[in-house]
């Protein structure tokens, strides 16, 4: 749908305007607002830990220059010392969970061509609305904030096509007035800007409002999503919004294409960085010399496989085949290897620098199986990997392993009803690639 809302371009809590400025903070307020900002955190970890954990991923950043009120990227926790010193110290936790459901939801990514303020619109309406209904914090009422219990259990698409529906029978930009935050859209100044101050960090005081490339703002859903997942695993459904508990269940879904998922938790962990300390053999055969990946920077994951004697065949070649296409989607990689049943068997190591062929890898097993042998092994040999990734059937005589010790998904081969009581199941399907 595309509209065009009648309506004013600037939008900012009139309370407010004056203190978008770039005047120095006194030293007494950044300290007083600070500390507000860490006791509602520390709060919301508390009594809501769902709401304190994505919170605390978030970079406190001040940015009284280009923001009246409050915003986030889904790295950083954007704000105006002003703002956030005239509110009640558990509205400062309602403002967190505010910006976190924003970045949960996706809101920036889900506007598509509806008209960017009416959208924003319905964004605050439905976050405002699922934060009250979980009793976050309290309801901001210092400043006015878009609250109808019509929209109770509505998604932002829903809620959208109704105001819009309705554009002609209320005032615009009197619900502009009552947004809480700042929606970062892309409707800002590029993080390149000639216009920000230079050595200035985007939003720390200096600059302009930032604005993010379409790849940072993949690598940040990315991050989000594994965010939301981890954050998720510890608390009860009911402590969850509803739109949170929709979201866990398409991530984990069983018809989800699990090498998205696997993907989309490797992608929130990879960076980009070379050394010539460590030289690739990559070159070799180029007569070249080419630098190594820094080893702390790489993708860098554990692949266990189950080789009891409940696995045929077709699934063993099925689980290399799914390990080869893990190393093929990244140009660098690091890959621990190994098979199990009750014991584990032939460890070994893959990296993209020695280009060794996953497909000549001797599998081993044949025995019962036990989860828990992988974790004694692993910490035996002081293994702790960034993320743990079983091929299997999911049939086991014992427990699943130490659900606090790693990064855990369980790929299921075979056993469509089976799943984990702990890390992420997904399902394996040779008909989603």
């Amino acid at each position: 749908m595309s509209a065009t809302i009648p309506a004013k371009k600037s939008r900012k809590k009139k309370q407010f305007e004056c203190n978008v400025t770039d005047q120095p903070i006194s030293k007494e307020l950044a300290a007083r607002v600070r500390d507000k900002l860490i006791t509602a955190r520390v709060g919301l970890l508390i009594k809501k830990p769902f709401f304190g954990n994505i919170a605390t991923r978030l970079t406190l950043t001040p940015a009284d220059e280009w923001c009246s009120t409050a915003a986030t990227d889904g790295r950083h926790f954007y704000f105006n010392h002003a703002f956030v010193d005239a509110l009640k110290p558990r509205e400062v936790e309602f403002l967190f969970g505010h910006e976190v459901l924003h970045v949960v939801y996706e809101h920036m990514e889900r506007r598509g061509d509806r008209d960017g303020m009416l959208h924003n619109v319905a964004c605050d309406y439905v976050v405002n609305q699922d934060l009250v209904d979980q009793k976050v914090g309290e309801l901001i009422t210092t400043v006015p904030a878009l609250i109808d219990r019509k929209y109770a259990g509505w998604s932002s698409e829903q809620v959208y096509d109704d105001l819009y529906k309705n554009a002609d029978k209320i005032n615009i930009q009197d619900l502009l007035d009552q947004l809480l935050d700042e929606h970062m859209d892309g409707d800002g100044e590029p993080k390149d800007s000639k216009d920000a101050k230079e050595g200035s960090e985007p939003g720390e005081g200096g600059g302009k409002r930032p604005r993010l490339s379409d790849e940072e703002r993949r690598q940040i859903r990315d991050e989000i999503r594994e965010a939301v997942l981890n954050a998720a695993k510890q608390c009860a459904a009911g402590d969850l919004p509803g739109g949170v508990q929709r979201m866990v269940k398409d991530l984990t879904d069983p018809q989800m294409n699990w090498r998205e998922l696997l993907r989309m938790s490797l992608d929130s962990t990879a960076q980009a960085d070379y050394s010539w300390l460590s030289v690739s053999r990559r070159g070799w055969d180029l007569d070249a010399i080419l630098p190594g990946m820094v080893p702390d920077q790489q993708i860098d994951i554990c692949v266990a496989i189950d080789m009891s004697g409940s696995i045929g065949d077709a699934q063993a070649r099925d689980f290399l085949s799914e390990i080869n296409g893990i190393m093929g989607q990244f140009d660098q990689y690091k890959v621990h290897v190994w098979c199990f049943d009750t014991a584990v068997h032939n460890p070994q190591v893959f990296t993209s620098d020695d280009l060794g062929d996953i497909r000549d890898y001797k599998l081993a097993g044949g025995g019962g199986t036990s989860f828990d042998a992988n974790w004694a092994w692993m910490k035996e040999n002081n293994i702790e990997p960034k993320r743990l990734v079983f091929l299997t059937d999911g049939y086991t005589y014992d427990g699943w392993g130490d659900a606090q010790y790693c990064d855990t998904i369980f790929v299921i081969h075979g056993n469509p009803g089976c799943t984990a009581p702990h890390g992420i199941t997904t399902h394996y399907s040779e008909n989603k690639r």
